[in-house]
């Protein structure tokens, strides 16, 4: 099964990336996280993302587009980055999103991928 491991940090966690003296800490961290998925070749996909500030949020009302600049969620964590991970079972994907750096943080939310959707019957 595929899910997708959406981690969420803090502001404080955003701030380790780019500070000289924690963002070695800090990406090593990811780095082995992703290198022990890769190893246990559960790895599909992933990215991180750029912080918060640089977000839009886009909505449709009325036939108006509306662009707010930063994220919508009003929350102490913001997302900032995703995997797509191919396991047994859920279980397992949670055995891995409790290994993220973020889930001592933040957390890390568990949500199973859809599979392609086919095309209209012919």
């Amino acid at each position: 099964m595929k899910f997708m491991l959406a981690f969420t940090e803090t502001a404080d966690d955003f701030d380790q990336r780019n500070d000289p003296a924690t963002a070695p800490v800090y990406w090593g961290g990811w780095s082995s996280f992703i290198d022990a998925m890769a190893q246990a070749g559960v790895f599909e996909s992933g990215a991180g993302l750029q912080g918060p500030h640089t977000a839009s949020t886009v909505r449709l009302r009325d036939g108006k587009r509306l662009v707010e600049d930063g994220p919508f969620a009003d929350t102490k964590e913001q997302l900032a980055g995703f995997v797509i991970i191919e396991v047994p079972d859920l279980d397992a994907a949670l055995d891995w999103a409790a290994r993220a750096p973020s889930a001592r943080t933040a957390s890390v939310e568990v949500r199973p991928v859809l599979s392609p959707m086919s095309g209209p019957a012919a």
